[in-house]
């Protein structure tokens, strides 16, 4: 069965092409030292044999420390290896097919890149709603226009579902996008490419905890 609670505050995406050619699971292991709370392994290239290996050493590593790991577009890579939720983008396999093919298995993210897309997918029985982007970033060429603190804010009072903004988002953003809504924060390559990624994740921790404290 799914998780019944999952920390979204700091939410990673995995790069391989952004990491420096350190592995992954170095690099997802310091970023949870220093507070990440959720990881979705993306794998855009490599074979499903790669992928599939490379889910089951990251499981490991965190279903120890229970924390939730989320499988970037592929169902069956998903379901194959155990893992908590698989992401799905509006060009992915439909909400609906995917919650018949997994039942309350998994969880499942929906990329919301406007309010309709949002709309939507509460409908349709997505867990969490991934907004993007909230700002433009380099790190994905084929995304819709920025939405900004106010495309946040009006999916935020539109849909009851917990909320994770993504796209160019760091240290010194983090904090406006959980003042504006957002039940947490995804970044790439704010962690994966960083020379330290444990300090960068508790960078990004601290400025999440710090605009909660002062959130009405």
């Amino acid at each position: 069965m799914k998780p019944t609670a999952v920390d979204y505050s700091l939410y990673l995406v995995t790069d391989r092409g952004l990491a420096r050619g350190r592995p992954l699971l170095q690099i997802v292991a310091a970023a949870v030292r220093g507070g990440v709370s959720c990881v979705q392994l993306r794998e855009k290239t490599c074979a499903t044999r790669e992928f599939i290996e490379q889910a089951l050493a990251i499981k490991n590593f965190l279903h120890s420390r229970h924390i939730p790991l989320i499988i970037n577009d592929r169902v069956d890579v998903a379901l194959a290896v155990g893992a908590d939720g698989v992401h799905l983008g509006q060009t992915d396999m439909p909400l609906a097919m995917a919650r018949k093919i997994v039942g309350d298995s998994l969880l499942i993210g929906i990329s919301a890149e406007c309010l309709d897309d949002a709309l939507a997918a509460a409908k349709d029985g997505a867990d969490y709603l991934g907004v993007s982007p909230i700002y433009d970033t380099p790190t994905k060429a084929d995304t819709a226009p920025a939405l900004g603190l106010a495309g946040l804010q009006k999916i935020r009072k539109a849909v009851n579902l917990p909320l994770v903004g993504i796209g160019g988002l760091n240290a010194q953003n983090a904090a406006d996008v959980i003042r504006h809504g957002a039940d947490g924060v995804a970044v790439v390559s704010a962690i994966v490419a960083a020379d330290d990624p444990q300090a960068a994740a508790a960078r990004l921790r601290q400025a999440i905890e710090a605009a909660r404290d002062k959130t009405p």
